[in-house]
């Protein structure tokens, strides 16, 4: 057993997950949570074969390795919309998106105590600043989801914190002067942005509510991105935006646009949406193209193509190009793709991204330029494109990259040491019983 506590820092992003502790006395540590990795793939994947029920990296691998089954992901962006509630058949199983969410968290928790030797049942959970945009109503629905989740598998107190701020937390620990922050947290399903106050001195206080000066989010991100990426170069060759034969009109689009978006793939599954596509084709000018379509649905291998435009993705934030490689049973794709492709895909979803960056700085009262730090969080920032747009609006700030998938947990972390302090089952009597949900405000708390 490496610790007592029995509070923790979780952060269930769309793309990855991390769970962490901070007990005062040692340094923050992300948990390992597959092997001895600290990250997790927010993915599930059921074994039709064997009745298993996979998660992370072995998700995807036995995905990969055509095992008949049903891969998910992506099942944050969910939260708020009216599937969180719905009911799915998974072979001989009925369960709702929220269940399926359900047992990905359990595994975590369960991984975690395993490692820790003990139970945990105090946890700071990070939240979007929007889950869901324009919607107040939604996106409060979204978080009570999320409690109602946690709660069910085992965490009797559960708070929440805003993932920008969370990530200011961390980088809090090693800054050597005060300074005006700017956190640029680009995640799977949302960027979020909070302009802070941080300070060595700062950081030991207990409320911290007038050092956060502004904070904004969008729901766009790096899901997003593969969406765009994948209408742009790969879906035209399975015939989106190609005529129909008599040259009237396009192909429907909403079929492809599923294709392309990771939470919206197993809906074309549905035998009715095959025969809507094979009328398609027979409409279709280029109906070969449409049969390699109908293949990789007919096939289940939506997310197989989706894991491929977003390893092209990811590899031209370091590469000027790179290959959209997809060997399905029947359809083989080879696409090229350079770097000025992504961010022209890209744009209008930076454009948004960028708006609202200049929205946040606005609302804090202050312009660009006393901006001292950008810190930067999230796998999306690494994007070339996105990184020349902040260094246009920000010439004169620092750049700070933290641990791009871990800084969120860790700071989390940090907020339940300070909110729970030791395990609320152990407080001296008399003392005030902590609110079951809230947005923390015991450490960076509630913008203003």
């Amino acid at each position: 057993m490496t610790s007592s506590l029995r509070h923790c820092g979780l952060d269930f992003g769309t793309s990855n997950s991390t769970l962490a502790i901070a007990d005062g006395h040692a340094p923050v540590r992300l948990l390992p949570l597959e092997g001895d990795r600290p990250t997790i793939p927010s993915t599930i994947f059921f074994d039709f074969d064997s009745d298993r029920v996979l998660f992370g990296r072995a998700a995807i691998a036995e995905y990969i390795s055509g095992t008949d089954g049903r891969m998910m992901r992506s099942l944050k962006s969910i939260l708020g919309s009216s599937l969180a509630e719905e009911k799915i058949r998974i072979k001989k199983r009925i369960l709702s998106y929220l269940q399926i969410i359900g047992s990905f968290v359990g595994e975590l928790k369960q991984r975690a105590e395993v490692d820790l030797g003990h139970e945990l049942d105090s946890v700071v959970v990070g939240r979007p600043v929007h889950y869901v945009d324009d919607d107040p109503i939604a996106d409060r629905q979204a978080q009570q989801q999320m409690e109602r989740t946690v709660r069910s598998k085992g965490f009797r107190h559960i708070e929440f914190q805003y993932e920008p701020i969370a990530a200011a937390l961390d980088y809090e620990q090693q800054v050597t002067r005060e300074e005006l922050g700017l956190v640029v947290d680009l995640g799977g399903g949302t960027s979020d942005f909070s302009v802070v106050r941080v300070s060595p001195h700062r950081a030991v206080a207990s409320d911290r509510q007038s050092d956060i000066l502004s904070t904004a989010g969008v729901h766009v991100g790096g899901t997003d991105f593969d969406r765009l990426l994948s209408l742009k170069t790969v879906m035209p060759a399975l015939g989106y935006q190609t005529p129909t034969a008599d040259g009237k009109r396009p192909l429907p689009s909403a079929p492809y646009v599923d294709l392309a978006t990771w939470h919206r793939i197993n809906q074309l599954y549905d035998p009715a949406i095959l025969r809507q596509l094979r009328h398609t084709q027979r409409e279709a000018r280029d109906p070969e193209r449409v049969d390699k379509f109908i293949s990789i649905v007919g096939h289940r291998e939506g997310h197989r193509l989706a894991g491929a435009v977003e390893a092209a993705k990811i590899a031209l934030t370091s590469e000027p190009r790179a290959v959209v490689t997809f060997d399905g049973e029947e359809v083989d794709l080879h696409i090229p793709i350079a770097r000025d492709q992504l961010a022209a895909a890209i744009s209008g979803a930076v454009d948004r991204i960028e708006d609202k960056l200049r929205e946040v700085v606005a609302v804090a009262g202050l312009t660009a330029d006393r901006i001292d730090t950008l810190i930067l969080t999230g796998g999306s920032t690494q994007i070339p494109a996105i990184m020349q747009r902040l260094r246009a609006n920000f010439p004169s700030a620092a750049f700070v990259e933290t641990d791009a998938f871990g800084s969120v947990g860790l700071g989390l972390a940090l907020a339940a040491a300070r909110r729970f302090g030791r395990s609320p089952a152990t407080r001296s009597p008399g003392a005030a019983a902590p609110s079951s949900v809230r947005i923390s405000a015991a450490v960076f708390g509630r913008p203003k």
